[in-house]
């Protein structure tokens, strides 16, 4: 579970710096961007995505090794 949590971190952590990264140089990478319903709100949806990032890191080092 350690390691699920580790990566799904991982992933949000990577996507939520994508999307920030899109939005102050016009690169063309992420997922956030993408999703029609958060138009006008990518900042606040990649933002999110780095917290949850490192919520989901929390939970892990929780979790102990098991």
């Amino acid at each position: 579970m350690k390691h699920l949590l580790e990566l799904l971190g991982f992933l949000a952590l990577v996507q939520g710096g994508m999307g920030l990264l899109y939005e102050f140089t016009d690169w063309h990478i992420g997922l956030v961007q993408r999703i029609g319903v958060l138009d006008g709100y990518e900042i606040y949806a990649s933002v999110a995505l780095i917290v949850l990032a490192f919520a989901l890191f929390a939970a892990a080092e929780s979790r102990g090794s098991g």
